[in-house]
């Protein structure tokens, strides 16, 4: 799609509406996507537990790039491109492994862990390998969590978000977690409908029983006017309980208030740590602590759960005996591939401290849920009755903020 044209689309907009059909189905916007949104942006991709040994690698695609992940000889995490100086190959598979050095399995060409060519046979003596080392890719931890950037130049206002979020993470101590388990899905929409649909929870009551039952009713939006006055009662009550923990977790050293910078700039993320019902532990089904292993700093099983989201491809969830965090990648114009791990102490044992089964249970049914949803609402789009809806004012609000972000960084990758 001409530049143009799709400036056009974008003009025209209804704010405040779901996206025009093509952003969800055209081929061109697909590629558009990849190249202005996923090659220029902090893209979340994994975490520091993912390579926890020196050695150990991590592959992954977004879109025609193949990146690898490896922590090196002096356990530093690197990030470069998958593709070998001499004719291109690629290094390693997807997935994970632990290597020596970096081998490409075509001609040898030999790879230290910092990226240096090491070993180049048939050469020449005038050869020079300190020019053909692996091309590296932008790479921060923000308190464990791994983001990358493809863009030569990368967004530099993911400091300020790492100024941010380091105090509300840091207590949960990502860094000596270990992967309990992890699950790749692939959910038949387009990843615009996968983020959109993450970011309300409107849809909540009627199809994730399973979640629902650690969340209260008022945490995840409501409409004051379809409300009668006990139901307001209990909202106001349940508002006036969440200001009274969250400066109860602060006195403790665990940052709570909501921080909200979805749509307002290039780098957009939002954190806030909310009270849980019943039990109030932790996101399982009898809202108890899924591991007996308390996170880092924290002490209190009651110590809420911290979401964090970042644009354009992820959340987080943090609570004190676990961790489940969530990668959105685009695949094709209606494929998108979500990437879900949940972390617990690194000392943990399975069976003993932890039950997976019982760790993952909450997530992996939401998971198969969301991706009914989004099928569902792709082949809605598709449709040629489909025409832009409006979003609720009272639970929407961050699909809003979600879209108007998207837009916003597409009209100002093209100018």
């Amino acid at each position: 799609m001409p530049h143009d044209a799709l400036a056009q689309l974008i003009a025209g907009r209804k704010p405040g509406h779901t996206l025009d059909q093509d952003f969800y189905t055209s081929p061109e916007i697909f590629q558009t996507d990849l190249d202005l949104i996923f090659a220029r942006h902090w893209i979340y991709v994994g975490v520091e537990p993912d390579v926890p040994e020196a050695g150990d690698v991590m592959s992954f695609d977004i879109g025609a790039a193949s990146v690898i992940i490896v922590r090196d000889d002096d356990m530093q995490i690197r990030a470069f491109h998958n593709v070998c100086r001499h004719r291109g190959a690629r290094l390693t598979p997807d997935g994970k492994s632990s290597v020596g050095n970096l081998v490409c399995r075509y001609h040898a060409w030999t790879y230290a862990l910092d990226g240096r060519l090491l070993f180049a046979d048939h050469m020449g003596e005038d050869f020079d390998k300190s020019c053909r080392g692996l091309k590296p890719v932008h790479l921060r931890s923000v308190a464990g969590l791994l983001f990358i950037c493809l863009a030569d130049e990368p967004p530099a206002d993911i400091e300020e978000m790492a100024r941010v979020m380091t105090p509300y993470l840091a207590p949960h101590d990502v860094a000596n977690c270990k992967i309990a388990h992890s699950t790749d899905l692939i959910e038949h929409g387009n990843w615009k409908l996968t983020m959109e649909n993450n970011r309300e929870c409107y849809h909540c009551a009627a199809n994730h029983p399973e979640l629902t039952t650690s969340l209260f009713a008022y945490g995840f939006g409501f409409s004051p006017t379809a409300l009668d006055d006990l139901d307001l009662q209990q909202a106001e009550r349940y508002a006036d309980m969440v200001t009274e923990l969250q400066q109860r977790w602060e006195a403790d050293g665990l940052p709570a208030r909501e921080v909200e910078h979805l749509s307002d700039r290039v780098t957009g993320f939002r954190t806030e740590r909310l009270p849980m019902d019943q039990h109030g532990e932790s996101q399982t089904l009898d809202t108890k602590a899924a591991s007996q292993r308390m996170l880092g700093q924290i002490k209190d099983r009651r110590s809420g759960g911290l979401s964090f989201w970042t644009q354009p491809n992820s959340w987080h969830h943090f609570m004190g005996d676990h961790i489940v965090t969530f990668s959105v990648i685009p695949v094709g114009p209606e494929e998108t591939l979500l990437r879900t791990k949940w972390l617990v102490h690194k000392d943990a044992v399975e069976g003993v401290d932890y039950d997976v089964e019982n760790l993952t249970r909450v997530w992996l049914a939401t998971n198969r849920q969301d991706a009914e949803l989004v099928g569902i609402s792709q082949a809605g789009v598709r449709s040629p009755a489909y025409e832009p809806g409006p979003y609720s004012p009272f639970t929407e609000g961050f699909v809003e903020k979600f879209c108007t972000w998207y837009l916003g960084r597409l009209s100002a990758e093209l100018a």
